[in-house]
Order: C-alpha cells, then sequence, then structure tokens
C-alpha cells in the first residue's frame, strides 16, 4: 500500500507568485477559486485556508491551479520549521513531513532577496528523506517535498504532485537559461511559453511576429523550424535578418493591409505597449475575413498591477475571436502576462 503524506495541521495551501503580485493573485483566486479563502501573505506567497469555517472541506487538484494566472506554484503547506542551522531545520522538515516516499525534492526562495543556499539545502534534504533524485526537474506525477526558504532561519515545508510542466519546475520558476547566442530575452521568453502551454508548433508552419525589433522571439521561432515574418519600423539584429526563412516588414503592423495576415499558422506578440493597444491589433487581424491562425502567443504589458482586473475581459475577447485562451505571468518575464490561444 502506497504510504500517504501527512495531511497537514489547518490545511493550508501556499501559493507563490511574483513578488508585488500578491493581491492580483487574490483578486483571481476569489473569482475562480472562492472554495478557500485567503490567509497570511509576505512578498512572493500567499496562503488560503482549504477548509474555512462554515465551508465543506475542500480537496484540491494535484497542479498548480493554471486558471489562478499569477500563481508559480501550488503546494499543501504542512507548517514552518525553524531553528539556527540548516541541519536542524532539515530534521525538523522531515518529521513534520514524513519520511515519504518523495520522489523529488524541491527548493526554493520565498524572494529572491533571501540569502540561502539552495544547492545545500536540497542535498540536505534529499539525504535525509533518502531520495536520490538528480535534476531538481520532477518528472510527471511524482510526489514533491517542497521547502520554501522564507528567512535564513526559518522554512515552510509542503508538498505537490507534479503534473504540468511549471509543477516539475522547482517553485515554478522556468530552469531554461538564455541561450548565448540570442539576441534578446524575448528568446528566452518564448521559450518558456512553449515549455509551459506545450505549444505545438511544427516545421514548415508560418508565423508573423508584430513588433519583431530586435528579433528574439523571431529568433526562437526559427530555431523550430518555422518560416517567420517579423512586422517592425526597427530593424532587427542582423543575425536574424539574415536568417533564409526570415523577412522583415518595415511597418507598423496596423498598416500591414489584413489581406497580408493570410496563410500565417502563427501570430506573435510582445509589443512594449498598453495591453489595450495590443488587444486591438489582434482582434483587428484575427477577427478579418479570410484569416485562420492556429494560435496566438501574446505578452500583455502591465503599467500597473491594478490593470490585471481586465484579465477576464481580455481571455473573453480570446474567447470571441474562436480561441481557446490559458494565460500564466511567466517566471522569466516581467510585469505582464503571457497568453496562448489556440482554437
Amino acid at each position: 500500500m502506497e504510504a500517504q503524506p501527512p495531511a497537514g495541521p489547518g490545511r493550508f495551501l501556499l501559493v507563490a507568485c511574483r513578488g508585488g503580485a500578491e493581491a492580483e493573485l487574490v483578486r483571481r483566486q476569489e473569482a475562480v477559486l472562492p472554495q478557500v479563502r485567503k490567509g497570511a501573505w509576505r512578498r512572493g506567497v500567499v496562503t488560503f485556508r482549504l477548509d474555512p469555517p462554515g465551508q465543506p472541506p475542500f480537496d484540491p487538484p494535484p497542479d498548480f491551479f493554471p486558471d489562478l494566472v499569477f500563481a508559480r506554484a501550488c503546494i499543501c503547506s504542512l507548517g514552518q520549521v525553524a531553528g539556527a542551522e540548516d541541519a536542524v531545520r532539515t530534521q525538523a522538515a522531515i518529521a513534520l513531513a514524513g519520511a515519504g516516499p518523495w520522489q523529488n525534492v524541491h527548493v526554493w526562495l520565498r524572494d529572491p532577496k533571501v540569502a540561502a543556499d539552495v544547492d545545500r539545502i536540497r542535498s540536505l534534504l534529499l539525504a535525509a528523506a533518502g531520495t536520490t533524485a538528480g535534476s531538481p526537474v520532477a518528472a510527471p506525477g511524482d510526489r514533491v517535498l517542497d521547502c520554501v526558504i522564507d528567512s535564513p532561519e526559518r522554512w515552510w515545508v509542503g508538498w505537490h504532485r507534479a503534473a504540468t510542466p511549471p509543477s516539475t519546475w522547482p517553485g515554478g520558476l522556468y530552469p531554461g537559461v538564455l541561450s548565448p547566442t540570442a539576441v534578446s530575452r524575448a528568446w528566452l521568453k518564448l521559450d518558456e511559453a512553449i515549455a509551459t502551454f506545450g505549444v505545438p508548433l511544427e516545421p514548415g508552419q508560418r508565423a508573423v511576429e508584430l513588433g519583431a525589433a530586435p528579433g528574439g522571439a523571431s529568433q526562437r521561432l526559427l530555431e523550430a523550424g518555422l518560416d517567420v515574418v517579423g512586422i517592425d519600423p526597427a530593424l532587427v539584429d542582423p543575425v536574424v535578418a539574415a536568417h533564409p526563412r526570415f523577412v522583415q516588414w518595415r511597418k507598423r503592423a496596423r498598416d500591414v493591409k489584413l489581406r497580408e495576415f493570410r496563410g500565417f499558422d502563427w501570430i506573435v506578440c510582445d509589443m512594449n505597449i498598453d495591453p489595450v493597444s495590443t488587444m486591438e491589433s489582434l482582434g483587428r487581424i484575427a477577427t478579418a475575413p479570410g484569416i485562420r491562425p492556429r494560435g496566438i502567443i501574446a505578452t500583455l504589458k502591465l503599467p500597473e498591477w491594478s490593470r490585471a482586473a481586465a484579465v477576464p475581459e481580455w481571455l473573453a475577447a480570446f474567447h470571441a475571436w474562436g480561441f481557446r485562451p490559458r494565460a500564466r505571468q511567466l517566471s522569466t518575464g516581467g510585469r505582464e502576462l503571457c497568453v496562448v490561444a489556440v482554437r
């Protein structure tokens, strides 16, 4: 009979997010997950009670709640441990969590500014739990022991079942790195979006990128084997411009005649403009007669966190255009949302 992790006192859920996004995470929770009640929060994490008084018990699904949008990682919290040394906290963590079996151990920082040796702490927990997992990236289906470093002297301990890609990464942080040949960080953001959502890019497909310069996202599309048209008045990097499957239209997207967008499989957009303008640009193309792309990969900037209140409206627009959208705040991006919408 398979051993089960302890239920833990209080039955709290701990959800990690980008620092500053806590209020928007709670706003989203109230809309899509009203069965839980907000507990305490600190920069980078919010806790939710799974069995608030007067409500029936609620068992969370075994993943990171994609509908929360701003959630990076979601774990069942077992409580906190404290101590003067890592070894002391390690033994307390194992005593709290139980011996497992644990297929992997994730250790991550509540706030990037917290000083801690994550690799050393993970090694101590692996040894104490009798787990031999090498890579910190879990396999789908793994039962993962989570250790969130709140401060050098205090850790949160919890667990989750790995499922979709972000839940296999410690803290939901994308483990990919910027290619040394990438011409901009847009390469890495698109790389994370492809991995997060399983974007079905195929060699030979055609993609158009709105606001392509300097060309990082177009470069990633080219590496996936697509034929790419980049639209931007500014020149893209010479490395991208010289690629045989890349063409640049040096104009603004709104100046391109709609008929020229026919035949593209993907519309990609990461323009540094107001999200309303981005949605208008995408809507102009997606609703035009004769234009039926397979999908859209869009970045919506958030000049202020409060602009995230429009997320339901934006997702509804993608639905109205005939797409099924999924949204997430990528760990490699800034104050923005990535939406991947497919027909």
